[in-house]
């Protein structure tokens, strides 16, 4: 998601990081094994200056005023001139030396400058189907399996046995897996950096952390003959945390949920104290962090109980719950209540929502497959206490960090949605990208309760390209507009309702296959300005103008990411008045989470879930002769 873009990137702790390359070299490639293509796979293009700015003229239309396009297109057509030809020769050399000439940018202008808490902000959260648990031996059992799947797929990241994943038939790059595990984020007074212990490094995190009643605990997971512990073994190792941590101690972690700059003011005075070092050290190369809540809902509604698992799992429910059992700054937390509710959360540095909802789906098919019989690891270590050392000047910022988690469980307006009338069998049974399609629905349910277009975030892929992350897809546009306009007048028939939606979910897909293949316009925008700021130069006029801010501000920031399971994954909106809209369309149902900002009058997530589910009712009505699935 775009943040503030004006800082110029810095380096990661050289000695704790490597790229994907050096990664392969280290490990050795595998044929058809995960990184056996990385080396032939593209590098990101440069598109044509001239092909941006038409597209970006275009892209703009639904959302500013004649007078203000009039205006852009003035701008444009100077910059076409000048700083233009200069900033593109400069992203040309840039592109020409690196593997990936965006990646080091984006990570730094998208997380690691970004100065607002990671909770909610940055952070999303992905919430697993309602297990079948109660009771905290149940707990346990589920959770020492959850563990021992997610360290079974870190074997197959260290020995590289997953498979590539493609799209389009065509390979995509590997190495967002490669930094899921054994890596954190460390807060920064004016900008962070990342602590990574990639496969292949030397002496390899062998612990994780348990987090229970605030206290946090390290477990080794494998035994001094390097075997992973088994189910029961981890069992055990669950249970003695358990009985260790009866009462609840000041939630250390809380202080992920401030702002990064408070962050990095209690950081610097929690490590001064060689003890705190060691355990903070301890955190940064954990493998992952598993947190044992108690009860998360206490409410017999369905609807409800998903909504607030979902707060759980994105924020931890406030100061009162379990915001302060977590380390926010980790890359992976999973997390299981004492009543089957249970998901993740992730720091978003390392990687897009795919590998995350990847780790999910094998570690739940894990679970459920899951028959015994490992072999026991021999030499297992105790679980070791992490106790901090807390001065007053800490203890007043934990209580500084509660207000703070307090604040979001105030602000939050989330809603969970399943639509059950029918999944992505009948947009394809009509001939209908199913993403398009439901993006079609999220414009028209913006329309209908504002009247008016707005820009729209959909996250493009571009792992086809070595190092790839992300870029937009602008989906509002002309045609969008044109259908929305059209899907309540009177005068048109369905046919013709149904032809302007099917050109708008062409234009859509037209979009879509152009940014994943390179030729966004997003992030060739922010590079030009990037580079104009490398070079010196005063930030361009095209920058500044306010159609660019307009068509920046983004209102809806989607994002779909697909599971085997009917999970789904939630984040919070990007901008005061805006809606974080995520998405996991299965056959034959589809799962949203809608987030907004209570302290916003224009924004309310029930409204925009219950004009949602008659958008979709409607647009099916659309194909009347087409059999309803």
């Amino acid at each position: 998601m775009l943040r503030h873009l004006l800082r110029k990137p810095v380096i990661d702790h050289a000695a704790l990081t490597m790229t994907s390359r050096q990664a392969l070299v280290m490990v050795g490639p595998r044929k058809g094994r995960m990184f056996s293509v990385q080396a032939s796979l593209p590098r990101l293009p440069i598109p044509p200056l001239n092909q941006t700015l038409d597209k970006y003229l275009k892209t703009i239309q639904p959302l500013v005023t004649p007078e203000e396009l009039e205006y852009t297109k003035k701008v444009t057509e100077e910059f076409r001139k000048h700083p233009g030809p200069a900033l593109q020769q400069f992203l040309e050399a840039r592109a020409a030396k690196t593997n990936n000439w965006l990646s080091e940018w984006w990570k730094h202008v998208a997380y690691l400058d970004f100065r607002a808490p990671v909770v909610v902000n940055s952070n999303p959260a992905v919430i697993f189907p309602k297990q079948n648990y109660s009771g905290i031996q149940e707990q346990l059992r589920f959770a020492a399996k959850l563990v021992s799947g997610a360290l079974n797929y870190k074997k197959g990241i260290d020995n590289q046995t997953i498979p590539i994943e493609t799209l389009g038939g065509k390979p995509l790059c590997m190495s967002q897996y490669y930094k899921i595990m054994s890596a954190c984020r460390i807060p920064g007074a004016k900008i962070d950096t990342h602590y990574c212990y990639m496969p292949g490094s030397s002496k390899p995190p062998r612990h994780i952390n348990v987090i229970h009643n605030n206290q946090i605990f390290s477990l080794d997971v494998y035994g001094e003959d390097g075997g992973i512990l088994t189910v029961d073994q981890l069992f055990d190792q669950l249970m003695n945390i358990v009985n260790e941590s009866q009462t609840v101690a000041p939630p250390v972690g809380m202080l992920c949920v401030l702002d990064r700059k408070s962050w990095h003011q209690a950081y610097k005075k929690i490590v001064k104290d060689k003890n705190n070092e060691s355990i903070i050290e301890n955190i940064q190369r954990a493998i992952f962090v598993l947190c044992l809540d108690g009860k998360i809902s206490s409410t017999t509604d369905e609807t409800e109980e998903r909504n607030n698992s979902t707060r759980q799992m994105l924020y931890g429910g406030g100061s009162q719950k379990y915001s302060g059992n977590r380390w926010f700054d980790k890359t992976l937390q999973f997390i299981v209540g004492d009543d089957g509710a249970c998901g993740l959360n992730y720091e978003h540095t390392t990687a897009e929502g795919p590998p995350i909802a990847a780790i999910m789906d094998h570690v739940l098919t894990y679970i459920e497959q899951y028959k015994g019989g490992e072999k026991a690891a021999q030499g297992l270590s105790v679980p070791v206490k992490l106790e901090f050392n807390l001065t007053n000047d800490v203890l007043e910022a934990i209580e500084e960090a509660k207000d703070a988690a307090d604040s979001f469980d105030k602000d939050i307006d989330l809603n969970v949605f399943t639509f059950k009338d029918y999944g992505k069998n009948f947009p394809k049974s009509v001939r209908i990208s199913p993403d398009a399609f439901i993006q079609m629905a999220f414009q028209l349910a913006y329309y209908r309760i504002y009247k008016e277009p707005c820009a729209t975030y959909e996250t493009a892929s571009l792992r086809r390209f070595q190092e790839g992350r992300s870029d937009t897809i602008r989906s509002c546009s002309i045609d969008s507009y044109n259908f929305t306009k059209g899907m309540d007048n009177p005068s048109l028939s369905s046919a013709e309702k149904f032809e302007l939606l099917k050109k708008a979910a062409q234009s859509h897909r037209e979009y879509t296959d152009l940014a994943i293949n390179g030729n966004g316009i997003d992030r060739h925008i922010l590079g030009l300005k990037l580079a104009a700021i490398e070079m010196g130069m005063d930030i361009p006029k095209l920058h500044m103008d306010s159609s660019l801010a307009t068509s920046t501000y983004f209102k809806m920031s989607t994002s779909q990411v697909g599971a085997k399971y009917e999970a789904v994954m939630c984040f919070g909106p990007v901008v005061p008045d805006g809606y974080g809209l995520c998405y996991n369309p299965q056959e034959k149902k589809l799962n949203f989470t809608v987030s907004a900002y209570n302290n916003s009058p224009e924004t309310n997530s029930k409204h925009y879930v219950d004009t949602l589910n008659q958008c979709l009712k409607d647009m099916q009505r659309l194909a009347p002769t087409i059999s309803k699935l």
